[in-house]
């Protein structure tokens, strides 16, 4: 009775590692992206090609792109951009609303936005002089981190 126990604890072990295993980031071809990733990566940044692209879970993925310029792009199960990390160079302006992209250029001058991240309270963005800003939906900041 004790080895049918043992071989029982055993098999249920393996199996919760095998379903933690399946929700790692799994390296993907390009064209396994939902069709609006595909399509975000070649309208915004139509001088890069995708490196490589990982998706993250099984019941509800995320994917991650890696451009050849360094930039990073995180979608959600649909292909909508949530997260463009630009690295050094500045994220395209057009992701920027006009509020953030507007306060930005009122407040720091020679200061580019190289991250903007998509919160459910609004938007997250880093800027080339490693400030984090925090804005809400309407574009107000609402605080500040170095």
């Amino acid at each position: 009775m004790k080895t049918n126990k043992f071989f029982l604890v055993a098999f249920a072990a393996m199996f919760m590692q095998s379903a933690v295993s399946l929700a790692d980031d799994v390296m993907i071809a390009a064209t396994q992206l939902p069709a609006a990733a595909q399509t975000f990566v070649k309208k915004t940044f139509p001088n890069a090609t995708i490196a490589y692209a990982e998706k993250d879970g099984f019941v509800n993925p995320s994917y991650e792109v890696h451009l050849s310029d360094g930039t990073k792009v995180e979608f959600d199960r649909r292909g909508i951009w949530n997260k463009v990390d630009a690295q050094l160079q500045p994220v395209p302006a057009h992701l920027v609303p006009t509020a953030i992209a507007n306060y930005v250029k009122s407040n720091f001058t020679d200061v580019q936005i190289v991250k903007i991240d998509k919160e459910p309270y609004g938007y997250e963005i880093e800027l080339s002089n490693d400030l984090d800003l925090k804005f809400n939906r309407a574009g107000a900041l609402i605080a500040m981190d170095d």
